[in-house]
């Protein structure tokens, strides 16, 4: 069905109340549409905890391009909230979705779990990378399906001392790579055969006129506390102190590249972790559950403002960027919400032309919504 005003002109403008009841109409039927969602996974979720014998927790940080969020501490509060109506239980299944983020907030999450539970599996659907990498080592169990992937724990140091990225704007820094500077000293030391300390404090100095000297230190400090993190929370699944020097090794720096994926056979048979694979009836259930959120958070959809507005000229948006539910416990989630508004940019004194149009965000809430069960 077309919308109420489809049939104005592009040079025209609908009547602002037909306007604004649209408006409404569309945020009240996409609200409507969510909370159904909220309560379809929490059916899906008392079947998964039914199979799992546990108390189901769902943690998701949207990677959405254009909307994307990682793990920060800003959810611990949210965790307390949903662990306390879940009370101290024999085991905690958490479900668990993210690209990475925070590796103290990592840190933090899993053992507040901890304090609520004996046992703790991570159930994977798809991606825990990164901190989800992390969160998961700290677990007595992986369940992963055949899709799912872990991922390299090397952390990037994001800092204001950073390098500025060219052209962006002035809060706009590069990441700076723990094991890329690694790399970086091993190219010239390993593969060079630099040895005459002159011509490396010279290779130093280089890298200090490209990399604040306080970000390099923060560099350093941030891989030693990687592995030490690592080292703790493996310990729950690796009893051998010789694997885990491998399984860490091979986290923080062997693997290559932070995007390489570790699939359920690598991190079972190669890295010894103690991966399970879900029956039929449970892999189902963990993809319905997947798929509901995927569908709620748009993750397969970049948010493009020009393709969101199509051929109208202001159109607000609602949008489900991340997660922290339960069946007891609600759902908290991250909204963003906000109107696109095309607009024709005035050209500059002098110059005749045609206008360029742009898109204005006027973004009118950013934060953390609770929904009941």
């Amino acid at each position: 069905m077309k919308p109420a005003y489809g049939r104005f002109s592009a040079r025209t403008s609908p009547p602002e109340n037909l306007f604004r009841s649209h408006q409404e109409n569309y945020l009240s039927s996409k609200l409507v549409r969510r909370e159904n969602a909220y309560k379809t996974r929490v059916s899906l979720y008392q079947d998964l905890e039914a199979r799992r014998k546990s108390k189901v927790l769902a943690f998701i940080t949207g990677d959405r391009p254009g909307l994307e969020t990682q793990i920060h501490s800003e959810v611990y509060d949210f965790f307390v909230s949903h662990l306390d109506s879940i009370g101290v239980v024999p085991r905690i299944s958490l479900f668990l979705y993210t690209r990475g983020g925070d590796t103290l907030a990592a840190w933090s999450l899993v053992n507040l779990i901890w304090m609520f539970c004996d046992e703790l599996e991570v159930i994977i659907p798809s991606k825990a990378h990164s901190a989800g990498t992390l969160i998961s080592l700290g677990a007595n169990k992986i369940l992963m399906t055949k899709q799912a992937t872990l991922g390299p724990i090397d952390p990037s140091v994001n800092t204001p001392l950073n390098p500025q990225i060219p052209g962006a704007p002035p809060e706009a820094r590069f990441p700076v790579s723990v094991e890329a500077i690694r790399g970086f000293t091993e190219l010239a030391q390993g593969e060079l055969k630099i040895t005459n300390q002159s011509d490396l404090a010279s290779i130093l100095n280089k890298l200090i006129d490209k990399i604040h000297p306080l970000v390099l230190g923060q560099v350093y400090r941030a891989r030693s506390q990687i592995q030490m993190l690592a080292k703790k929370l493996v310990a729950k699944q690796i009893s051998d102190p010789e694997k885990v020097e491998t399984v860490i090794s091979f986290l923080c720096s062997d693997s290559g590249s932070h995007d390489y994926a570790i699939h359920r056979r690598e991190a079972k048979e190669i890295l010894g972790l103690n991966i399970e694979k879900p029956d039929a009836d449970t892999y189902n259930v963990v993809k319905k559950i997947y798929d509901d959120i995927e569908a709620d958070l748009e993750l397969n959809t970049r948010f493009d403002p020009k393709s969101h507005l199509g051929g109208q000229n202001s159109k607000r948006y609602l949008f489900r960027r991340a997660l922290v539910e339960s069946i007891l416990g609600g759902s908290h989630f991250l909204s963003s919400e906000g109107t696109l508004t095309k607009i024709n940019m005035p050209l500059p004194p002098g110059v005749v032309g045609i206008p360029q149009m742009a898109i204005k965000d006027d973004r009118d809430f950013e934060g953390w919504k609770y929904e009941k069960n």
